[in-house]
């Protein structure tokens, strides 16, 4: 299994900024992408950015620009820059890992979530 363990959510202002981070731990043989969704009232959870391994991105258009992902393979940590932050970026944000056991089994796992507000 796959512990995920995130922080850096809270409340800013509009255009302020925010860090999140999410670590992960537990039986993995290697990880193949880490990243954020999130999940705003009343809507689906949807993708924020996600990173591989490797190093490849993928940003969802709204927060293309404004966010940064990144990782640290070593520490089996991912990173998300939140810059110019909106009031429709308020919304529940998930840790996301996909990642094999040592067992060759994948392991698709959610953190808890973190609150995101931005209001004024």
């Amino acid at each position: 299994q796959v512990q995920l363990v995130e922080s850096g959510g809270g409340l800013v202002q509009p255009g302020g900024s925010l860090r999140l981070s999410c670590a992960a731990s537990g039986s993995i043989f290697s990880i193949n992408t880490m990243g954020w969704y999130r999940q705003a009232p009343g809507k689906q959870r949807e993708l924020v950015a996600v990173i591989t391994s490797g190093g490849s991105t993928n940003y969802a258009d709204s927060v293309k620009g404004r966010f940064t992902i990144s990782g640290d393979n070593a520490k089996n940590t991912v990173y998300l820059q939140m810059n110019s932050l909106k009031p429709e970026d308020t919304a529940v944000y998930y840790c996301y890992c996909k990642a094999l056991s040592y067992i060759n089994i994948r392991l698709d796992s959610w953190g808890q979530g973190t609150q995101v507000t931005v209001s004024s």
